[in-house]
């Protein structure tokens, strides 16, 4: 892939995101079902190709966890058309009037929703985001450039070249979605000096790639580094909840950036609780690494470390401490969490406020399981991923979060005096 024609991707996702940002609603929306509709004709040739990548990927000695995200089988399947059915179906989050007004003079003011433009995303692994940044970025109007990593490059060719097809048919301009499918690191390179036409970049994958990309380009970046979540249990917090929650925040999931990491125990109650945590928790098959309390309480427990309280395991290993009271709980969190989400549990109001309102993270759950932060049960749909940051967006990045606003005027021959 050379310098060239990485440059012409870009200029050509530019001039269709012009045309996209005025295509109606009812286009957009039609482009999605069309993008579904096609995707559905290639189901086949997707899973034998994919299925071919993952042979390839386990005989290069890939983790687990690395073939289990690049995997799609039918029900992955129609869970990225149903993502695409249901980000169709959301309200559309361009052209909203978000504030406006009439000055003395007459003169009417207002600020709208607009598209930010080109979006590049650049992940790896998991083709699913293949099309769920696909269908985000046209409900939204945006332009899209999809570069996925090596190990699913046919997948994502035939993923891509399905919506393409789809979007066409529904009227949209081309190059409003376009993919760079060639391997290695020189065409990512190209895409991060393209400032002068792609307006965000989201990279999806490990701390690794996203701070190459964060600290390689001039063009703003939407980005989470680490999901360093805790829970944490209240001294009034009930024992068959707490361990309901506990258990579905580590083990739903381990290699995912909501699940839990560390589990912080309120010492009024964690006599209690703590022998029951851990019966459950070695079904699950966790490995717990506690603070000298926990290890009293605990004895079997491995000792906790400072790099533990740091640490985003991804994997089946939880870290436990033991706080005196909500204070302590939310200085550890904003001290060593990561801003992704964090949540309490309690039967108190009063502790839940004050959790939600101390807590700096992108999401904050109150008796709820760290796995439900997400587009899905936020009722986004499909999301382009998580972002920590606070400029421009926080939480999980759907439509909505990839537009910005322009102001309008409208007067009637109004000069300024």
């Amino acid at each position: 892939m050379t310098t060239n024609t990485v440059q012409i991707i870009a200029q050509q996702s530019r001039v269709a995101s012009r045309q996209l940002a005025s295509a109606s609603e009812s286009t957009r929306n039609l482009a999605l079902a069309k993008m579904a509709e096609a995707l559905e004709s290639v189901r086949l040739q997707v899973l034998d190709v994919n299925a071919l990548e993952i042979v390839k990927a386990r005989d290069e000695g890939q983790s687990d966890a690395m073939v289990k995200r690049l995997t799609i089988d039918d029900k992955t399947f129609d869970y990225m058309l149903s993502r695409l059915q249901k980000v169709a179906q959301l309200p559309d989050p361009l052209n909203r009037i978000l504030t406006g007004h009439t000055n003395p003079a007459g003169l009417r003011v207002y600020k709208k929703s607009v598209p930010l433009g080109v979006i590049g995303i650049i992940y790896e692994s998991r083709p699913n985001v293949t099309t769920d940044a696909a269908g985000v970025c046209i409900k939204s109007g945006n332009a899209v450039i999809l570069r996925g990593g090596s190990e699913a490059l046919k997948t994502n060719a035939i993923l891509t070249d399905a919506m393409i097809t789809g979007a066409l048919a529904a009227g949209l301009p081309e190059h409003a979605i376009q993919i760079i499918s060639t391997p290695g690191h020189e065409a990512v390179g190209e895409l991060l000096k393209m400032d002068e036409y792609i307006d965000v970049l989201i990279p999806r994958g490990g701390k690794g790639l996203i701070k190459r990309i964060a600290e390689g380009t001039r063009i703003p970046v939407i980005k989470h580094y680490d999901g360093i979540c805790h829970l944490y249990l209240a001294a009034d917090a009930d024992p068959l909840q707490a361990i309901a929650l506990a258990i579905n925040s580590k083990c739903q999931s381990v290699q995912v950036c909501n699940a839990l990491e560390t589990l912080l125990v309120d010492s009024k109650c964690a006599a209690q609780l703590l022998p029951l945590l851990q019966t459950a928790f070695a079904e699950n098959r966790i490995e717990l690494r506690g603070c000298e309390q926990t290890q009293e309480l605990l004895p079997a427990v491995v000792p906790a470390t400072e790099e533990d309280w740091h640490s985003e395991y991804l994997a089946p290993v939880l870290s436990v401490k033991i706080v005196d009271g909500i204070q302590q709980a939310i200085d550890h969190i904003n001290h060593y969490g990561s801003g992704h989400t964090d949540g309490i549990v309690t039967q108190s109001l009063s502790l839940a406020r004050q959790f939600e309102e101390q807590v700096d993270s992108a999401s904050v759950m109150i008796n709820a399981s760290t796995r439900l932060s997400g587009g899905g049960d936020y009722g986004l749909g499909s999301v382009v991923g998580i972002s920590t940051d606070k400029l421009h967006v926080r939480g999980p990045v759907g439509p909505d979060e990839l537009t910005t606003y322009k102001w309008v005027a409208y007067g009637d021959g109004h000069l300024r005096g």
